[in-house]
């Protein structure tokens, strides 16, 4: 089940984030989407620099994973992605990293020159 929190509406990135969260029937035998509105769970904000519209970061059993996207960014995505099978193809990678044991995962694909900050 996917909730929506009041600040992603007002966001021109929801719609295409909306469709890559409707990866998580696809992935549901191994990963877990959990939509939180910052501003009602503001606990993390200052440890993961959460501020964007729309960010997306990875747990497994507990722990932050990071990616390394080739953004210097390690910690988040914070653009919305082209489409479902590439949010997908990244939640694959790093679930595979992290049974490993693995704190840091290479993204399959490098992200350093299509998004500019």
């Amino acid at each position: 089940h996917l909730g929506r929190g009041r600040a992603s509406r007002r966001h021109p990135i929801r719609p295409r984030l909306g469709r890559n969260l409707h990866a998580a029937e696809t992935i549901k035998n191994f990963a877990v989407i959990y939509l939180v509105d910052i501003t009602e769970v503001p606990d993390f904000n200052t440890m993961y620099e959460l501020y964007d519209p729309s960010t997306v970061m990875f747990f497994f059993r507990n722990k932050h994973i990071m990616i390394d996207l080739g953004t210097g960014n390690n910690n988040k995505i914070n653009w919305a992605l082209k489409d479902k099978q590439e949010f997908i193809d990244i939640i694959e990678t790093v679930y595979r990293g992290a049974r490993k044991g693995r704190g840091l995962v290479i993204a399959p694909k490098d992200y350093s020159t299509k998004y500019r900050y």
